[in-house]
C-alpha cells in the first residue's frame, strides 16, 4: 500500500529547515544554522502542521534579539530573494517564509505597528502575509486600511493580491477580520483591473465571500466594474463567474442573469435514472433531456440530496454542462458519477437519494435512486 501523504512532512521536514538554516545562517551575524536545525526538526514529530511553523518562528526567534527594531532588520536581510516579478500566477512561495508574518505580529502589533507593516510588505514578496495582515486590521484598522489602499497600487503584484486576499471575509485556515464588506470593496475596485490572474483570482474569491452575506453588494461592483471597461471584457467575464459561483449553486435570479442565463425562459427537462439501484462505491449513470421553444443558453447543475441516519438529509450542487438549447435539437446529457465511499467532505449512507436537475438556476426535475 502506498504511504500516505502528509501535508505537514511534505512541508517541514530536514530538507526545507535545512534551506531556512542556510538563509538566516548567511544573512544573520552568529546565527547558529546547525542548532536551528536541530531545534526545529526535535520538535516536528509532536506538532501538526500549523504548529509546526509556530514551532519555526520560535527556533529562529531564539536566536535573535529582543529589541523588535533589530529583529525586524535582521529577519529582512535573512530573507532570499523576492519571488519573480515576471509571473502573473501561481508563485505562492513556501511556508518556511512565514516566520517574519509570525514574528511581526508577536512583537510588532501593539507598538511597533509601522515597523510591523514594512516587514509585512518585505515578506509578502517571499510569502503570502495573508494571515498576518489580519490581526493589524483587527487592531490597527484605519491606519491598516490606510496602508493597503497605497499598497493596491503598488508594483509588486504579490503585495497587491495581498490587500484582496488578506481582507477576504472567510479566508481558509485564517482568524476573522472586523471588516466589512463596504470598507474592503473599494480596495476591491481599484484591484478588480490588474494585468495579474494571480490579483484577479483573489478578487473573485473575496467577492464569492461577500456573495454568501450580501449577494447585491457583489452584484452592484460587477455591474458597476462591467461599466467602467477598466478590465479585459475577457477577464472581467471569468472574474464574474467565479465570484457568482456559490451563487449560480443557489440558483440566485440575479446572478443568473448577471451570466446571461433566463431564468424563467421556458424549458422542458426529462431526467431518466438507469441506475435505479447503486452501491456505494458504485457509479451513478443518468441521463438528463432539455427541449426549448427558442435557442436558449443554459447553465445546468444537479443537486444530489443525501440520506442520513438521523433523519436529516444533506446537499451537494455539481455542475453539469453549460451550453445552448435549439428548437427541435433537445441537449442531451450522460452523467456518470462516483459514489466514493471514502469522500473526505462528506459521508455516505443507505437510503433513497433525490437528484435534482436545475437549469438557470431553477429546479426543473427530480429522480431517485437508491444507494445501498
Amino acid at each position: 500500500m502506498a504511504e500516505k501523504f502528509s501535508l505537514k512532512d511534505h512541508l517541514f521536514n530536514a530538507e526545507t529547515v535545512a534551506q531556512l538554516a542556510r538563509e538566516y545562517g548567511a544573512g544573520i551575524t552568529g546565527f547558529d544554522p546547525t542548532r536551528f536545525q536541530k531545534d526545529a526538526l526535535a520538535g516536528f514529530p509532536e506538532r501538526e502542521l500549523i504548529a509546526r511553523l509556530e514551532w519555526l518562528a520560535d527556533c529562529v526567534e531564539a536566536q535573535l534579539p529582543s529589541d523588535f527594531n533589530v529583529m525586524a532588520d535582521l529577519l529582512e536581510a535573512a530573507m532570499p530573494k523576492p519571488l519573480d516579478p515576471n509571473l502573473t500566477d501561481d508563485d505562492f512561495g513556501q511556508f518556511i517564509h512565514a516566520v517574519p508574518g509570525i514574528l511581526a505580529v508577536r512583537h510588532g502589533l501593539e507598538v511597533h505597528r509601522s515597523r510591523a507593516m514594512e516587514l509585512l510588505y518585505r515578506a509578502t514578496q517571499r510569502f503570502s502575509m495573508e494571515f498576518y495582515i489580519r490581526p493589524f486590521l483587527n487592531r490597527w484598522q484605519e491606519e491598516t486600511l490606510t496602508d493597503l489602499r497605497n499598497w493596491a497600487e503598488d508594483d509588486n503584484y504579490h503585495v497587491r493580491r495581498l490587500v484582496s486576499e488578506g481582507t477576504r471575509p472567510k479566508l481558509p485556515w485564517a482568524k476573522a477580520v472586523t471588516l466589512r464588506p463596504d470598507q474592503s470593496v473599494p480596495l476591491l475596485d481599484i484591484l478588480h483591473a490588474d494585468p495579474t490572474r494571480y490579483v484577479t483570482r483573489s478578487v473573485a474569491n473575496h467577492l464569492n465571500d461577500i456573495a454568501k452575506t450580501e449577494p447585491e453588494l457583489v452584484l452592484s461592483c460587477l455591474n458597476a466594474w462591467k461599466g467602467q471597461e477598466a478590465q479585459a471584457p475577457k477577464e472581467l467575464a471569468w472574474m464574474t463567474r467565479h465570484a457568482l459561483r456559490t451563487l449560480i449553486k443557489q440558483g440566485h435570479s440575479g446572478a443568473m442573469t448577471a451570466l446571461g442565463y433566463d431564468a424563467q425562459a421556458p424549458v422542458t427537462v426529462d431526467i431518466s435514472v438507469t441506475t435505479p439501484s447503486v452501491k456505494i462505491g458504485d457509479t451513478l449513470k443518468f441521463t438528463c433531456t432539455i427541449e426549448a421553444v427558442s435557442d436558449l443558453p443554459v447553465l445546468v447543475d444537479y443537486r444530489m440530496t443525501f440520506a442520513r441516519p438521523d433523519g436529516k438529509q444533506g446537499e451537494k450542487v455539481f455542475k453539469l454542462k453549460q451550453g445552448v438549447v435549439r428548437p427541435n435539437a433537445p441537449l442531451v446529457i450522460e452523467k456518470t458519477h462516483k459514489l466514493k465511499g471514502d469522500a473526505t467532505t462528506f459521508k455516505l449512507h443507505s437510503g433513497t437519494h433525490h437528484l435534482t436537475i436545475q437549469v438557470n438556476g431553477v429546479d426543473r426535475a427530480t429522480g431517485f435512486f437508491e444507494l445501498i
